[in-house]
């Protein structure tokens, strides 16, 4: 095979080489998992004793220590309250962060896969996707039982939540194909993507209500991707009403596309590496 052959951008070509590598995401999504804690004594119990001591170290840096509330509704006063619904943001921003922060150096480190042409790259960015989802739904599973601990009871509407996270995880493989690529030309953008990372934590609705901010920056805010994805989970899990499936049905389509375009790039760029690496 010609490792500077124009590869195929067709999303059906895509979808098909999917299905039939499924095998192969799966091992090495599995492999990717269980690798991150080999050699520990309590191996993927880690994956539950991280998202708990993280719960409870923002619970009390915001609540006890800033003294931060949810608005003025006293349904949000409660320290337990107001630790199920920052939670519900930091699951969203690390799913995003992490998986990005990972995405620049996935191709570089992986030199073998390049050499190797016969070697479907494309699933490297599937693999870190799926190993981050994994966690976050470890995560989720914390929460929901949080939620059932603190509150007695889990809203039925959190059966809308794959819905929600559906289309951020769309987006997320889009920016995470763009970025491996890109990782290979740029190695500086690993270190950029840390630190824009850092700022959209802090850019993003976990801490605070949009409420809380002056109507000139609500907007600016609402222009933030992970913005309406945490609203919207909040809305299923933590208030108990159904999302947005407009609102849903809009980021879905406009994530497809740039995953899209994201897709196309890598597939252009790829004929590259071996070159470089």
């Amino acid at each position: 095979m010609d490792p500077h052959s124009t590869k195929s951008v067709s999303p059906v070509k895509l979808i098909k080489k999917l299905i039939s590598e499924r095998q192969l995401i799966y091992q090495m999504s599995k492999r990717e998992v269980v690798g991150r804690y080999r050699g520990s004594a309590m191996g993927l119990l880690w994956s539950f004793i991280n998202p708990i001591f993280m719960l409870a170290v923002y619970t009390f840096v915001f609540s006890v220590v800033f003294k931060a509330r949810w608005g003025a509704s006293s349904a949000a006063d409660s320290k337990s309250d107001f630790a199920i619904i920052l939670f519900v943001g930091l699951i969203i921003h690390t799913l995003f962060a992490e998986a990005l922060i990972r995405a620049p150096t996935l191709i570089i480190s992986n030199v073998n896969y390049v050499k190797k042409v016969v070697f479907p790259l494309e699933i490297l960015s599937i693999t870190n996707i799926a190993c981050v989802v994994f966690h976050s739904v470890i995560s989720l599973i914390v929460l929901l039982t949080a939620c059932l601990i603190f509150n007695g009871y889990i809203h039925w509407t959190a059966v809308f939540l794959p819905l929600v996270f559906f289309p951020l995880i769309i987006f997320t493989l889009g920016l995470s194909w763009f970025l491996s690529a890109l990782g290979v030309y740029l190695r500086d953008i690993g270190q950029t993507i840390s630190i824009l990372m850092t700022v959209l934590m802090f850019l993003s609705p976990i801490f605070y209500p949009i409420s809380a901010l002056p109507v000139k920056f609500q907007s600016i805010i609402m222009l933030n991707p992970l913005t309406f994805i945490i609203e919207q989970a909040r809305e299923v899990l933590v208030w108990g009403r159904f999302p947005d499936f407009y609102g849903i049905a809009i980021y879905t389509c406009v994530a497809t596309f740039i995953m899209w375009v994201c897709y196309v790039w890598f597939q252009k760029t790829r004929k590259g590496f071996a070159d470089v690496l």
